[in-house]
């Protein structure tokens, strides 16, 4: 094979050197990523073998470097985890080591926004003497993943990175995709890679000492997911509304597995990973989320944001003609059961000129990905579609039918 190609280019270059034409010569290559999801509990329990697992499938014959950097928050609710990093370590001393103490870092959307904890973290790592053989592990939720997923990629030009994800939203949905990035120039996520990780490790240990928000926080996703790819988990979400409302642990984990293998088969098997294209079927009900996040001062969970992004464009695809009218009142029925709030002040901020702020949203969505407008709607529940435009007049309209009813 290397034969033919070598004789291939010889010839190419031979005819551009007689010729003197103009040439391109192709470079090809194709490169294909896997990694394992687990879902399991209690990772760092001294005999537990799901960590080393991960580890063992990617490192050569050596004992392996690994660096842990923990969600201050989960910190925070779990303060023996840092002793329990480290004795698992110990405890299997004869495969990996630590390659420096267990380092703690804010988490949320503020990490995002910190310019200066992204250099700290990449001096960190150098200082460690990590290499691309060694592997960066963060604990933590969506936020504080993407920023040391991007931390890993942009040192050495990449460390293997391991997500242990500790939230709903980071479990069933951004934990196991393959984009790390961090907010700037007052956009979110504006810097970013697109790297997978080498594994992705849901414990569910984590999510029992979730907040209640949180934990709703984060079947926005799972809504969301159902809504495009699959009718029938958008039914099952209704009938155990009332028992994921109160966080009862054996739907609420099923949700989680489900919707993360609904996010994984997307991404395998939607034919754009890399987000090449303007397609984003993921994003329904974002191009409204991630501006009122922005307009609430973070104020908004991503996951209460999202809600109301989902509860807006599923109004919009009734109004625009789209999705059978009825379907908008079954999706806002089962946001509310779920216990979210369809209204925030941000949703009726406007300009001087009276247009709502918001709709600023749709243009600062289409400069993110790049060439012409894609919003995905709705025409069934359960099958998306997408769009070029969208009508303000309709949007706003949208909109107020979220408002609070009197009464209620």
């Amino acid at each position: 094979m290397g034969k033919r190609v070598g004789l291939a280019v010889s010839d190419a270059l031979s005819k551009f050197e007689a010729t003197g034409e103009a040439r391109a010569f192709v470079q090809r290559f194709s490169v294909s990523y896997e990694f394992p999801v687990y879902f399991t509990r209690d990772v760092f329990s001294e005999s537990g073998s799901v960590l080393l697992e991960a580890i063992r499938a990617e490192a050569s014959n050596r004992r392996s470097r690994v660096v842990f950097i923990l969600d201050e928050g989960v910190a925070r609710e779990m303060p023996d985890l840092p002793r329990r990093v480290s004795a698992y370590v110990a405890a299997n001393s004869t495969e990996i080591e630590l390659a420096g103490p267990v380092e703690i870092v804010e988490g949320g959307e503020r990490c995002k926004n910190a310019p200066e904890l992204v250099e700290r973290l990449q001096r960190l790592l150098v200082s460690y003497g990590v290499d691309r053989h060694s592997y960066v592990v963060a604990v933590g939720g969506g936020a504080m993943l993407d920023l040391i997923g991007y931390v890993a990629a942009t040192t050495h030009r990449g460390i293997r990175h391991i997500r242990v994800p500790t939230t709903v939203l980071a479990q069933n949905d951004s934990g196991v995709g393959v984009k790390n990035g961090v907010n700037a120039f007052g956009f979110k996520n504006m810097l970013g890679t697109f790297v997978p990780p080498v594994a992705v490790i849901n414990d569910s240990a984590f999510i029992d000492v979730l907040s209640g928000r949180d934990k709703r926080a984060g079947m926005a996703e799972a809504v969301k997911v159902a809504l495009i790819r699959d009718g029938e988990f958008f039914d099952w979400l209704e009938e155990k509304a009332e028992a994921l409302a109160l966080f009862a642990s054996e739907p609420l984990e099923r949700l989680i597995r489900h919707c993360a293998l609904l996010h994984m088969r997307q991404i395998s098997n939607g034919g754009d990973p890399f987000e090449r294209g303007s397609g984003r079927p993921l994003d329904f009900g974002h191009w409204a989320a991630h501006k009122l996040e922005a307009l609430s001062g973070y104020e908004l969970r991503h996951g209460e944001a999202v809600a109301i992004g989902i509860a807006i464009d599923t109004r919009y695809s009734v109004l625009a003609g789209l999705l059978p009218a009825g379907a908008d009142q079954r999706v806002r029925a089962l946001l509310e059961r779920l216990g979210f709030s369809l209204w925030h002040p941000t949703c009726d901020a406007r300009r001087a000129g009276r247009q709502r702020l918001l709709l600023a949203g749709l243009e600062e969505f289409r400069e993110h990905l790049g060439g012409e407008l894609t919003i995905t709607l709705l025409s069934a529940i359960g099958t998306s579609v997408d769009v070029h435009t969208m009508d303000h007049t309709l949007i706003d309209q949208a909109i107020d039918w979220l408002r609070p009813r009197e009464g209620v």
